[in-house]
């Protein structure tokens, strides 16, 4: 989930590192990790909702449609004493936790956060006001604003005290954020200039709950209600293969993104681009995959899509789903294959009916979109096919195969230091991303060379 605010100065920057994680099988007692149990929700139009978040991106607006499987990620937990309960959405795309208040105009008068839950400070015997710099906004005007507080946060049997989070008084989402990316990227750093707090990952490092600042993401298949993630460890059950680790690129001369470079993409074992150097920003806060405008078209070319510049995303026929054809990006050396099935997204009109094509033909909604003037981002559609480990302390990020449907668990430590990852390698000549800025485009413009050259369809939407 992608902000217009992102980084202003270099405070509290952790040094570069080529090693890989260390991975240490503890030898007395369990392994230091938590644990969140993430569940899948649905999510009404989801490239309208991820342009609210992305850099670059005009709003795009999927009028009328409901979908099927396009969905956000959430973990349950409560703040405060006694303990409010709240969804959060996981999002490696942004570094606050922040939560709404039911005296929001949003919430009070719209009634639109009641599954999502809400935060009232004055209610809770451990709040702690911090200050009033809370406000966080994205390119289209919306975010929210308020005060930043700390309180008791509890999910699962985890608690940590004086939690330092958000608190949105005034809010356009009705989802509480669970941002669990880089320090420097808090509100606080990138548009007061304040120094970094602890986030969710730093705290439960600075309280001894985990060794090391990292985590690692499995959201499953698409057809999966449920996926985790572990803070301070890796579940070698839920990848095959063996993990391999990239360096993150810097983001205006810091690393503040989980950015990491693509090399090459064949689609049924033909290629579709190669040589690339391209930043992609691993983005769970994201459910669509966007790449860049021409690799795009080539795609929407192999599978027939029909590019919708209203909506700003493509639809396919439904029956592309039973094609045995993967999507395989490259990373210097490691691979993610991503089954066509993945990417094939049932969506309904807003009766509740199955979209068509004016022939009559099923339609679903394809999960790769343009890029545009913004940058590259690889959301909910890519990432359910990778396991994906984060490692903020050593500034690397790396990657397996997912194993869709794991029903075990192997779980590993992540220890402080750099003396590698059993069973996994650190990728030798990875290439250098080219072409981030160190600015933020945030262009209303989309497409350009899509828009040119691509069949434009408006479906028929029924109700």
């Amino acid at each position: 989930m992608k902000g217009s605010i992102i980084i202003a100065t270099a405070i509290g920057i952790l040094s570069p590192c080529i090693e890989a994680l260390t991975l240490q099988q503890r030898t007395t007692g369990a392994p230091r990790v938590v644990r969140f149990d993430i569940e899948r929700r649905e999510v009404q139009d989801p490239a309208a909702r991820d342009s609210l978040r992305r850099r670059g991106t005009a709003s795009a607006t999927l009028d009328n449609l409901l979908t099927d499987q396009v969905t956000l990620y959430f973990a349950n937990a409560t703040l405060g004493t006694p303990a409010q309960t709240l969804r959060l959405h996981i999002d490696t795309g942004s570094s606050d936790l922040w939560v709404n208040t039911p005296t929001s105009t949003l919430c009070s008068s719209q009634g639109e956060c009641d599954t999502a839950g809400t935060y009232t400070a004055n209610s809770s015997s451990t709040y702690s006001y911090v200050s009033s710099d809370f406000n966080i906004s994205y390119v289209d005007g919306s975010g929210a604003s308020g005060d930043y507080v700390t309180d008791t946060i509890t999910f699962g049997t985890t608690t940590l005290d004086d939690l330092q989070f958000g608190i949105g008084y005034e809010s356009s989402s009705a989802q509480g954020i669970l941002g669990i990316g880089y320090e420097v990227n808090e509100v606080q750093v990138s548009r007061v200039g304040k120094s970094a707090y602890q986030n969710l990952p730093a705290k439960l490092v600075a309280d001894s709950v985990i060794a090391s600042n990292a985590y690692s993401l499995w959201l499953d298949d698409l057809a999966s209600s449920t996926g985790s993630i572990l803070f301070g460890g890796v579940d070698k059950a839920k990848y095959t293969g063996s993990l391999q680790t990239l360096p993150i690129q810097q983001y205006g001369g810091q690393y503040s993104e989980f950015l990491v470079t693509m090399t090459g993409i064949t689609m049924g074992g033909a290629t579709v681009a190669e040589n690339l150097a391209e930043p992609v920003l691993f983005d769970s806060g994201s459910s669509l995959t966007y790449l860049p405008d021409s690799i795009t078209e080539s795609i929407y070319e192999s599978v027939s899509a029909q590019y919708s510049a209203e909506d700003g995303t493509a639809f396919v026929p439904c029956s592309l789903a039973n094609s045995n054809s993967t999507i395989d990006f490259t990373f210097s050396s490691p691979v993610i294959s991503v089954p066509m099935d993945e990417m094939v997204i049932t969506v309904y009109s807003s009766t509740g009916r199955q979209l068509t094509f004016t022939d009559g033909t099923d339609a679903c909604l394809f999960g790769i979109a343009p890029s545009g003037s913004g940058v590259n981002v690889f959301g909910d559609t890519f990432l359910r096919s990778a396991y994906v480990v984060f490692d903020l302390d050593n500034n690397e990020i790396s990657i397996a195969q997912t194993n869709f449907s794991a029903t075990t668990s192997d779980i590993l430590e992540i220890a402080s230091g750099t003396a590698g990852v059993p069973g996994a390698t650190a990728v030798t000549d990875s290439v250098a991303a080219t072409g981030i800025s160190s600015t933020d485009d945030t262009s209303s413009s989309i497409l350009g060379s899509i828009n040119a050259t691509s069949t434009v369809y408006t479906l028929p939407m029924y109700g």
